[in-house]
């Protein structure tokens, strides 16, 4: 026993550890703490529940597209079309309604009354203003949403994404000017995901307070309105993370519902004069546009883009619900809006000269051409449709803040895939961004009034950047020609929508236009520090950092700082070592261990994926590990690793390792795991432009703000160690010291 507790002392003056064969553990603290394992199989009882269900579904639609392509021409078309990207799927066409129209599909409900506003009233709208503004949103809704987003924008896809995000991904070796305008774009659509949710809940709220029974508790209550708008919006928030397709499940069938009702009381209406369908010719809108008749003037056309708003959703949304749910879709959605629009013109139409209307302010089209029984159904299907308007904006956001991740243009976030398919996402704190930021500009205005006059501003923005985007794909993989053709004709059009929605710069567009250039700073600054981190980043090859290494381990006068040293790193190099890591191994005190191992992590596109790769450097003691976890595996770094250095030591790579003392992940048969984080930061010395130092500032400084990856691979336990090094960029030397006597 004597002998034995000698042989311990030495061990540990040599900075080692008792092995297994000199005893048990002194407490076995696994009988208290849960041990960081994996379960013997690679799937869980639920994913392989899942992956069969799949499976079925798969066998399925083969036996029915199989049956099909016996059936002639159109079977075989049927056959082509569902083995190919456009694939459509009843369940997802009826998601797609309730994800991607809602903000569409609130237009009607506000376009016509404007365009009233803007002429002076129903009396001045007479056959030739009618028929103008009908031919102008007609067209509008034909040339932009149908032609430059259906038919254009959406064959332009990035695996499946859409958004200008994703545009720009496939273009972005062209030219490197093309980052403003994508930049530019996706700031102005992320502003705008702001206030959709605020102006389309709470115009669609007020609604309520057209009802003659509820009319007396909203006059008694004048903050009722404003409250009921905060409920709805916190609520919407909150069921974002059950995912877009459970959303879309229960959305979808509300909006089929809508849009119906908008076709129906559209087409009662058109009954009474069908003579409005001449505005199917252009010739009545351009006629209108330079009419001296024309009351507002070019600003009309501001009127008319209320009609295209949520296009650019369409193609954001894109990777949600697929392409060919959306083919599948649009012209049940274009019909009823069609019918609509036309019926609220021939209801005009037909009382443009009855007096009772002539001093009847903010006269809605809409409701006024229903039977008050039609109306109360009329407001309650509002207020769902309003709700669901802004879904389409806050799936948008998701989409466009996951590509500008991919981009290094933001922070990267925490993910989360609540469905099968990887293009519906949820990100936590984008969620709480946004929903704090639309209850901020519900404080700020008040009421949707006040909010419409900043809305719709930066979507022109956003439209006018895409179609740029566009010209150039087109430019390089279709036709120079059509390229040109299509940048005149849509960029002429949209400038109109931008001159005129400048209109309201001052009534409530210049925060639209500070919150855009908020977010675009915040794009730039990330993208800068990132570049100049990059530009430092070095990388040292195995000859170079092997022998030091390796006096390191063997040297017993220098105390383990770990048995195992962990870091996480997102450098994907396999076959060299960051420098970083190098540098963080030797600073201050060498951090001597048995084994340093250098992790990252990788997020592939298929859903239970569970696979490792190593690199040992032909040492024992020296790691580059690589995980491919899927996107809806859970990211629990400690389990994983502890299975893999329980791999490598029955492969006898790892040397065996043996804790006698109780931890924290209770599995002795593993030594103590130290994981490091290596931060950069910038130290006043740094030989740095002003713009590269306010990037990088600005960059750490949101870095600490979109939270730690601590929590989110699960290290909390552990106390992860992290560092802060200089960015290795050059320095200043200041003049030396001058020695003085005292």
């Amino acid at each position: 026993m004597k002998n034995t507790n000698e042989r311990n002392v030495r061990k540990r003056k040599q900075g080692g550890h008792t092995d297994g064969a000199d005893g048990e553990a002194l407490l076995r603290a696994d009988r208290f703490t849960n041990v960081p394992k994996v379960s013997h199989s690679s799937l869980t009882k639920e994913e392989r529940a899942e992956l069969v269900k799949q499976a079925e579904a798969e066998s399925r639609e083969a036996e029915k597209l199989a049956s099909a392509h016996e059936r002639g021409p159109v079977g075989r078309w049927w056959v082509r079309l569902q083995s190919g990207p456009n694939k459509i799927s009843l369940g997802m066409a009826i998601v797609a309604l309730g994800v991607v129209y809602g903000d569409i599909g609130t237009s009607p409900l506000y376009t016509m009354q404007t365009f009233l506003n803007g002429q002076g009233g129903l009396a001045n709208a007479n056959r030739e203003a009618v028929l103008g503004v009908l031919s102008l949103v007609f067209w509008s809704i034909t040339l932009i949403t149908t032609v430059k987003y259906v038919f254009i924008a959406m064959r332009i896809d990035n695996h499946g994404e859409g958004g200008i995000f994703a545009l720009y991904s496939l273009i972005r070796r062209y030219g490197s000017w093309l980052v403003f305008p994508a930049m530019l774009g996706g700031a102005a659509f992320l502003a705008d995901s702001v206030l959709t949710p605020a102006v389309s809940i709470s115009s669609a709220v007020e609604g309520l307070e057209t009802l003659p029974a509820l009319e007396h508790i909203f006059t008694e209550n004048k903050e009722l309105t404003l409250m009921i708008t905060v409920v709805i919006i916190v609520g919407l928030f909150c069921v974002q993370s059950h995912g877009t397709e459970s959303i879309g499940k229960v959305f979808g069938s509300v909006v089929m519902v809508w849009f119906t009702f908008l076709a129906v009381v559209g087409l009662v209406n058109l009954s009474q004069d069908w003579s409005v369908f001449a505005a199917l010719n252009p010739v009545y809108g351009v006629r209108f546009l330079f009419s001296p008749h024309n009351a507002a003037g070019i600003a009309v056309m501001g009127t008319v883009f209320l009609s295209t708003t949520g296009a650019e959703a369409l193609y954001s949304d894109m990777g949600h619900v697929g392409r060919g749910n959306i083919y599948f879709t649009w012209p049940f959605i274009k019909v009823a809006l069609v019918l609509c629009y036309f019926g609220q013109g021939a209801w005009m139409l037909n009382h443009w000269d009855d007096e009772a209307y002539d001093h009847l302010h903010g006269l809605n089209p809409f409701f006024e051409m229903m039977t008050p029984s039609v109306r109360c159904i009329a407001v309650v299907l509002s207020v769902t449709a309003g709700v669901i308007a802004s879904q389409a904006l806050i799936t948008g956001a998701f989409t466009m803040v996951s590509e500008a991740t991919r981009l290094d243009w933001m922070p990267h976030l925490q993910v989360r895939y609540p469905a099968r398919t990887r293009g519906q996402l949820y990100i936590p704190v984008v969620n709480i961004v946004l929903c704090v930021s639309t209850l901020a500009v519900l404080a700020l205005f008040r009421d949707s009034e006040h909010i419409s006059a900043a809305y719709g501003l930066a979507l022109t923005v956003t439209m006018i950047t895409t179609t740029v985007l566009l010209a150039v794909y087109i430019w390089h993989k279709v036709s120079k020609v059509w390229s040109m053709v299509f940048l005149v004709v849509f960029l002429a059009i949209q400038t109109m929508f931008f001159v005129a929605s400048m209109a309201k710069f001052l009534h409530g567009g210049w925060f639209t236009m500070l919150l855009t250039l908020a977010i675009l700073f915040v794009m730039v600054t990330w993208n800068d520090g990132t570049k100049i981190e990059r530009a430092q980043r070095r990388h040292m090859r195995p000859k170079d950092f092997l022998p030091t290494l390796d006096k390191l381990h063997g040297d017993n006068h220098i105390p383990f700082f770990a048995d195992n040293i962990v870091y996480l790193t997102s450098d994907s190099e396999m076959k060299r070592l960051d420098t970083d890591i190098f540098f963080s191994i030797f600073a201050d005190h060498p951090k001597r261990a048995r084994a340093w191992w250098a992790l990252s992590v990788e997020t592939t596109d298929q859903p239970f994926t569970r696979e490792y790769s190593v690199e040992s450097f032909g040492t024992d003691y020296l790691f580059r590990i690589k995980m491919r976890l899927g996107f809806k595996v859970s990211q629990s770094i400690p389990a994983y690793l502890h299975q893999i250095m329980h791999d490598l030591e029955h492969t006898g790579e790892l040397p065996q390792q043996k804790s006698i003392y109780p931890k924290v992940d209770a599995d002795p048969g593993i030594g103590t795991i130290k994981y490091v984080l290596v931060h950069k930061a910038l130290m006043p010395e740094s030989k740095v432009s002003r713009r590269g130092a306010l990037s990088l500032s600005v960059k750490y400084a949101i870095r600490h703000m979109a939270g730690s990856a601590v929590k989110w691979f699960g290290l909390a336990p552990y106390n992860p160690l992290i560092e802060v090094q200089p960015l290795f960029v050059p320095t200043n030397r200041p003049p030396k010291l001058k020695r003085t006597a005292e």
